[in-house]
């Protein structure tokens, strides 16, 4: 797999302040090669993603409501769904997460990265 980037330009109204442009930039080549299997579980996906994101985009997520987690959905959401190959028949990550399709695994290990991050 080639270098997935992931763009998001976020405004908090709990901050009230707009971020620029966060990037996250992964090697998924290298990442693979590093002896990390694609996650089979919905912590082990949360798991990689912590280690993965960066600082400024972990500080993102932090500052968002869970309301407006859906305004993830074309970004971090299509980025999770093709590294961790939700839409291949038989995926494990996607029973896992109980899902029938990859909108919605991706939303809801969305949902755990950013509860993960809220402490």
């Amino acid at each position: 797999m080639d270098n997935i980037v992931i763009k998001l330009s976020y405004y908090s109204p709990s901050i009230g302040k707009l971020w620029g442009l966060v990037k996250l930039a992964i090697n998924w080549s290298t990442f693979l090669q590093a002896g990390l299997d694609l996650p089979e579980t919905l912590d082990e996906a949360v798991k990689h993603l912590l280690t993965l994101l960066s600082g400024e985009y972990k500080v993102v997520l932090a500052t968002m409501q869970e309301d407006e987690l859906i305004d993830l959905r074309f970004s971090l959401g299509i980025g999770i769904q093709n590294a961790f190959v939700l839409g291949e028949t038989g995926s494990k990550l996607l029973a896992s997460c109980g899902a029938v399709n990859p909108d919605d695994a991706s939303g809801l290990i969305i949902s755990e990265l950013w509860r993960s991050v809220q402490s």
